[in-house]
């Protein structure tokens, strides 16, 4: 009994330290709720009531802490573009697609488009199901055989998209505003199917900006996205899917494209930011971009242009156009057998400096 109490005692004591503790931290803050009583007094509180809503981290996604680097040329710029000079770049937080976006993944769009069907329940949200047609989603197969000159692409032609056996395989033949379409699809996929009362920030295209920041994994200055400068690991490995030599394809275990998830994840937990298929970002292209755009969440957005930056090389491309820095570009509407791309979601709270996983505030 005396015990009993004792302990009873010992924890109520306790719990009041750690709360005060805590408090002076600015762990546990206030009530978010507002007091109907005290509104009614004529103070203001607020709107009472209001749902507390934290961000879900969607499947297959990550989170990018923001942080500061220095985006740019990382290397010699042997192609004289004088496109990439170096500047200190302040990126928010946000979501980016672990994997580029998979055949699959493609299919289950191009399905919805075909069936008229992107609900699988009582859609959480007001706004109208997006509009597509069915020929302007699917992407050209027959980029396989066009994008070469005299090249065996037949087979790839025919199964490349549609057979299981690519399923896992990076989705290419698609033009910048079919990625476009795609991210108004996943954004509507999302905010009509989850329980949510409050609409899902939309999927997006990265900035330029966020995805070179993503590319170097945390490291402020990397050559390639696990650091660099060389191409090979410890064992001798390449680390990426790329044309490592002249006619050379096989070297890194892939002649073409390879799936979604193999070689190593950089720093930040993300495959494939260099080699495979490069990838669709949200900027149009300009070659003195850097001068034109702020330092904090840059983005260079031009309608008149038509040009679009692909970053990250593929696999067909030399070890130049893998390295972080290296831009180029593609008209919007092109279709070829070496992009694809990748989704961005904004993580609402990109002002603070608040760890989400544990809802901990760094220290500054």
């Amino acid at each position: 009994m005396y015990r009993e109490m004792n302990f009873r005692i010992l924890s109520v004591f306790l719990f009041f330290f750690l709360s005060l503790i805590f408090q002076g931290c600015g762990l546990l803050g206030k009530k978010s709720s507002a007091s109907e009583k005290e509104n009614r007094r004529g103070e203001v509180t607020g709107v009472p009531k209001r749902q507390i809503w934290q961000q879900p981290l969607p499947a297959d996604m990550v989170a990018i802490k923001a942080g500061t680097f220095w985006m740019g040329q990382a290397d010699e710029d042997i192609g004289f573009t004088q496109s990439a000079f170096n500047k200190q770049i302040t990126i928010s937080e946000f979501f980016m697609d672990k994997y580029e976006v998979s055949n699959n993944k493609y299919r289950q769009f191009v399905e919805a488009v075909r069936l008229g069907e992107y609900t699988y329940s009582t859609p959480t949200t007001l706004k109208e199901p997006p509009v597509f047609n069915l020929d302007e989603v699917l992407p050209d197969t027959t980029v396989w055989s066009t994008s070469f000159t005299y090249h065996y692409g037949d087979p790839l032609m025919e199964f490349y998209f549609d057979h299981p056996a690519f399923d896992n395989y990076p989705v290419v033949g698609v033009s910048w505003e079919q990625a476009q379409m795609y991210s108004e699809w996943r954004t509507y996929h999302m905010n009509a199917n989850d329980k949510s009362d409050y609409d899902y920030p939309r999927f997006r295209l990265p900035t330029e900006a966020e995805w070179e920041y993503a590319a170097k994994g945390g490291k402020d200055v990397a050559k390639y996205p696990w650091g660099g400068p060389y191409l090979k690991n410890r064992r001798g490995c390449l680390m990426a899917n790329f044309k490592p030599g002249r006619g050379n394809y096989i070297d890194d275990g892939f002649a073409y494209t390879a799936p979604v998830d193999v070689f190593a994840p950089n720093g930040f937990g993300l495959y494939n930011m260099s080699g495979n298929v490069a990838e669709w970002v949200q900027d149009a292209y300009s070659p003195v971009s850097s001068s034109l755009t702020w330092d904090l969440d840059p983005k260079y957005d031009d309608p008149n242009e038509r040009r679009k930056v692909v970053r990250g090389g593929s696999w067909k491309d030399i070890a130049h156009f893998l390295e972080t820095s290296t831009r180029t570009y593609e008209f919007q509407d092109v279709k070829t057998a070496h992009i694809g791309f990748r989704t961005v979601v904004t993580f609402m709270g990109r002002s603070g400096s608040m760890d989400v996983s544990n809802n901990r505030r760094r220290k500054r």
